[in-house]
C-alpha cells in the first residue's frame, strides 16, 4: 500500500485537484508540498495535529514538507471559518511564535539539509516589503472579484462585515504558493478542508502566470461525533506546549474521548499499523477504555516524550483508584495567594485550570460536582489554610475524570 492509499484508508483525505497525479507523486516521493501555519500564538495546538502528523507522514514516505510560517498573513490573520477579526500582533511577538513552533514540529518532522529534509520558510520574507501598486499590477489582474466573494472561506465573515484587510488574505495566501512554487520548486500545499478556495487560487495562480500544474489537497477536519472540532476544553485549548497544557491534561484528553471518536482517532493521529487497528474496530464495552489508553499514550509520546507519556499514564491510573501519585499534575499554591492565611475553593479551581472561571467554578461546587479529598464540596465560600495544605496536600476532584493535587509551598 502506498502511502496515498494509506492516507485515504485513515479517513484524512477530504478533496484534491487531480488525484491521479497527485497519488503518483506522493507515492513516488517527489512531492515538495507546503503547509501553512499563521503564528498566532505561541504553542501549537490540537488544531495543527492532523497537519503535523500528514507532514511526517508524507516525509516518512520521502517527501520532502516545507512549514510555512505566517510572518506576513498573521498581520493580517485568515478569515477563514470565523466570525471576528483576530487580534493584531507586533512583528516580534510573530517572530517569538514561529521559533516556538519550529521547535514543536521538530517532534514531527526532521529539519535539515537533506533531500527530503523539511525547511521552515517565513511568508513575511517576500510579503512585507511589497510595493503595493506593483503587486497590484503583477497578481490583481488574475483574481475575480466575484469569485472570490463566493468563496467559503469568507462565508461567515460577510454576515458581520468582512473588511478589506481580511478580504486580500486569499490573494495572499495564493502569492505565497506561487513564491514557494518559484523560489523552492514546491508543487503541493496541503491545508485544512476549510482552506480549499484559497489553496485553489494558490494552484490558479500558477497556471495563469507561470504556465504551470500545481496541485492541492485538503486534510479531514478532526471532528467528534457531534461535528465539533476537537481539542477544546473548559479551561480553553489543548496545547502541544508542556507549560500550556501538562502531559498529564493531554494524556486526559485524549483518554477521556468519547467510546464512538476512539477508533477514527487512532487510525488518523496514531502510526500504529492499519492491520493492528482493524482488529481494535471489534472492541466493545470495556475494550474501548483500553483502546483510549493507547491513542492516550501514542499521541503523548509523540508530542512529549515517551518518558513524561509513561508518567502521565502512571498518573492517570493511580488517580483513577483513588490513589495519589507524584506524576500527578499539582498546582502550588503560595503565600501570595493566600488572604489571611486561606484560599477559596473556586480560585482553587480556577487557578489549577480545573475550571475555566470563577462562574464555571462556582456552578460545578453548587450542582455537586467537586469534591476535596473525597469530601464533597458544595459551599462555593469553602477555603483551606496553610496547614490543610502543607505535605501531601490535597487531591480536588472536578467531575469524575479531572484530579489536581493541590500543595502549600512558603
Amino acid at each position: 500500500m502506498g502511502v496515498y492509499e494509506e492516507l485515504i484508508e485513515r479517513g484524512l483525505l477530504a478533496q484534491v485537484t487531480d488525484e491521479e497525479q497527485i497519488r503518483e507523486m506522493v507515492n513516488a516521493g517527489k512531492a515538495t508540498f507546503y503547509i501553512g501555519f499563521d503564528p498566532t500564538a505561541d504553542s501549537l495546538h490540537v488544531g495543527h495535529f492532523m497537519a503535523l502528523c500528514l507532514m511526517k507522514r508524507l516525509q516518512m514516505a520521502g517527501n520532502k514538507p516545507i512549514a510555512l510560517v505566517g510572518g506576513g498573513t498573521g498581520m493580517i490573520g485568515d478569515p477563514s471559518g470565523r466570525t471576528d477579526m483576530r487580534k493584531m500582533m507586533t512583528k516580534e511577538t510573530i517572530a517569538h511564535n514561529c521559533e516556538c513552533f519550529r521547535k514543536q514540529m521538530s517532534r514531527f518532522i526532521h529539519f535539515g539539509e537533506g533531500e527530503n529534509d523539511a525547511i521552515m520558510v517565513n511568508n513575511g520574507d517576500w510579503l512585507l516589503d511589497l510595493n503595493y501598486i506593483d503587486f497590484l499590477r503583477d497578481v490583481g489582474p488574475h483574481f475575480s472579484v466575484n469569485n472570490m466573494l463566493r468563496a467559503r472561506c469568507y462565508e461567515q465573515r460577510m454576515e458581520k462585515g468582512l473588511s478589506f484587510l481580511e478580504f486580500n488574505y486569499m490573494i495572499m495566501q495564493a502569492y505565497d504558493f506561487y513564491r514557494l512554487y518559484q523560489d523552492y520548486g514546491c508543487n503541493m500545499q496541503f491545508g485544512g478542508d476549510d482552506q480549499w478556495s484559497n489553496m485553489l487560487a494558490g494552484t490558479e495562480l500558477i497556471r495563469k502566470k507561470l504556465g504551470k500544474d500545481a496541485h492541492a489537497m485538503t486534510i479531514t477536519l478532526l471532528l467528534n461525533s457531534e461535528g465539533k472540532k476537537m481539542g477544546k476544553t473548559a479551561s480553553g485549548a489543548v496545547w502541544l506546549d508542556p507549560e500550556k497544557t501538562s502531559p498529564y491534561d493531554f494524556y486526559q484528553y485524549w483518554r477521556n474521548i468519547d467510546d464512538a471518536d476512539v477508533i477514527k482517532c487512532i487510525k488518523m493521529l496514531t502510526f500504529l499499523p492499519l492491520s493492528e487497528i482493524h482488529e481494535m474496530e471489534k472492541w466493545e464495552g470495556a475494550e474501548l477504555n483500553r483502546a483510549k489508553e493507547i491513542l492516550a499514550h501514542e499521541l503523548c509520546e509523540l508530542v512529549h516524550g515517551k518518558e513524561e507519556a509513561d508518567k502521565a499514564e502512571a498518573a492517570a491510573k493511580a488517580v483513577f483508584s483513588g490513589a495519589a501519585s507524584e506524576n500527578m499534575p499539582t498546582y502550588t499554591v503560595t503565600e501570595g495567594d493566600l488572604k489571611e492565611g486561606k484560599i477559596d475553593i473556586l480560585s482553587i479551581l480556577v487557578n489549577a485550570k480545573l475550571c475555566g472561571s470563577r462562574g464555571d467554578a462556582r456552578r460545578n461546587v453548587e450542582q455537586g460536582g467537586v469534591s476535596v479529598s473525597d469530601e464533597k464540596v458544595t459551599d462555593s465560600h469553602k477555603e483551606y489554610g496553610r496547614e490543610e495544605l502543607s505535605g501531601e496536600g490535597l487531591i480536588v476532584k472536578r467531575g469524575k475524570k479531572n484530579f489536581v493535587r493541590v500543595i502549600f509551598q512558603g
